[in-house]
């Protein structure tokens, strides 16, 4: 079967980002015949669930695999639960939707220039997206740093706990040696276990 994986970075980052470049190159030497997709996520939460859902629509038949770092969690983690398909969290947002009512102010995206503005509105469209409930959640690893200076760690170890579960001390936002774990990432991915 073919098998499409996709990368989804977190808020305010981009495809150019140290992970989504590191995990492109890791697929592109090892694993050539799987796809990896790496889009540009609109600011916008409505915008960016679209976008992904379209693009995972157009692989009906395809084992999917989803990489979301912090937002890219959380909207990895609504995918999954859509569509099935695994997942591996990197320091995943768990209530972005919080994190974000404050941010009122109008923003410039850093990658694209894009200038943006979260209303009441965008944050309640980003708040449907919870998954309140697993129902397969071994499809899921969440893997955190304790030295996470933007999300407490301590919120995705509650919501995952469930799940596959790495936890490593120290560390920060951007995950350190996030490198060393591509192997044991595509690994759970791809492998066929149910």
């Amino acid at each position: 079967m073919q098998q499409l994986i996709v990368y989804i970075h977190g808020f305010q980052s981009s495809p150019q980002s140290a992970k989504a470049l590191l995990t492109r190159a890791y697929f592109t030497e090892h694993y050539p015949e799987v796809r990896l997709a790496t889009p540009q996520i609109p600011c916008y939460p409505l915008a960016a669930v679209k976008l992904l859902e379209h693009l995972v629509s157009q692989y009906p038949d395809w084992k999917i695999g989803f990489i979301g770092s912090s937002l890219g969690g959380y909207l990895s983690t609504y995918l999954a639960n859509k569509f099935g398909g695994k997942a591996v969290l990197i320091n995943p947002a768990v209530k972005p939707f919080e994190l974000l009512e404050d941010y009122s102010e109008e923003l410039v995206q850093p990658y694209t220039g894009e200038k943006f503005t979260l209303s009441a509105e965008h944050i309640q469209q980003l708040q449907a997206l919870e998954v309140l409930e697993f129902t397969q959640p071994k499809r899921y690893w969440a893997m955190l740093q304790t030295g996470d200076e933007t999300l407490d760690y301590r919120q995705a170890a509650d919501k995952y706990a469930q799940a596959k579960l790495t936890i490593e001390q120290g560390g920060d936002h951007s995950f350190v040696g996030f490198k060393n774990h591509l192997p044991a990432i595509a690994d759970f991915l791809l492998k066929d276990d149910g």
